[in-house]
């Protein structure tokens, strides 16, 4: 259990990363505000609290004992390079550098920035990445473990499954996938493109362990992850969330997806943050 000054300093870190997003996008009048905005307390919590990090990315003792992180759901990589900067991986000036020409922080992660471990924005291949990577630690005989962050709207594609299937072939005990059900993709309702109900049983039947939670309760998430880590197969956190969480009129409106605010509305946006 996390106790309250660790809540109240997570609440803090997630402020300053909604900040960051908004400031980012806006920066650079492009990338996905609303599933990085949704992704806030998965992110800080499994970074801050949950994942055995390497910080300086060199390769000393602890770099091969490192954690792995797979950001599925690429174009929400805003939230990932806050929480990076967060955390000393590079400096967090260097996030009003994000998807101009030349910086290390891409549009969707590459392994150039520190704390990258896999190139992801093709939807539907991240927990393939992922599921290799656990057998690679597997074979290594580490005790690291692979989280793989996924969007719900990519749960749509064949290869997703695919995944799912091999993982738990595999009895991949050492790997989460993590997803954030906001409901919405770039087309709309999730369940009016392709329904995905009911997903928990869809991925029990493929032989995971799940659990369903609140995707911005802080603790929930941290209990979560805690107990996927414990697991004797393949764990699934299902987490409900809200697309724009934190700004009022980007909340649960998919049109705020893959859209850079205008002054006035970074401004609005701003001011609700503070």
């Amino acid at each position: 259990m996390l106790n309250e000054q660790e809540i109240k300093e997570i609440q803090n870190y997630c402020k300053e990363s909604r900040q960051n997003i908004l400031k980012m996008v806006y920066n650079a009048q492009s990338g996905h505000i609303g599933g990085a905005l949704s992704a806030v307390e998965i992110m800080t919590v499994l970074f801050h609290k949950c994942m055995n990090i390497c910080p300086k990315w060199t390769k000393d003792k602890n770099f091969e004992k490192r954690d792995r992180f797979v950001l599925s759901k690429g174009h929400a990589s805003s939230v990932l390079y806050s929480v990076l900067s967060q955390l000393g991986y590079f400096p967090k000036e260097d996030l009003m550098t994000f998807r101009i020409f030349g910086s290390k922080l891409q549009g969707h992660p590459v392994p150039i920035c520190p704390g990258i471990d896999a190139a992801t924005g093709s939807l539907g291949q991240g927990l393939s990445i992922a599921c290799g990577m656990a057998i690679g630690l597997r074979l290594d005989n580490s005790t690291a473990k692979v989280f793989c962050l996924m969007g719900d709207g990519e749960l749509q594609e064949g290869s997703v499954w695919e995944g799912f299937m091999h993982c738990a072939h595999e009895k991949l005990n050492n790997l989460v996938a993590i997803i954030d059900r906001n409901r919405l993709q770039i087309d709309g309702c999730t369940e009016n493109v392709k329904t995905l109900d009911n997903l928990a049983d869809k991925i029990r039947a493929f032989n995971w362990n799940v659990a369903e939670i609140d995707g911005h309760d802080i603790q929930a998430v941290y209990l979560a992850i805690e107990e996927a880590k414990q697991s004797d197969k393949p764990f699934a956190i299902i987490a409900n969330t809200v697309k724009g969480k934190g700004v009022s009129f980007m909340e649960n409106n998919a049109g705020w997806h893959g859209k850079a605010p205008n002054k006035e509305d970074f401004e609005k946006a701003m001011k609700e943050l503070v």
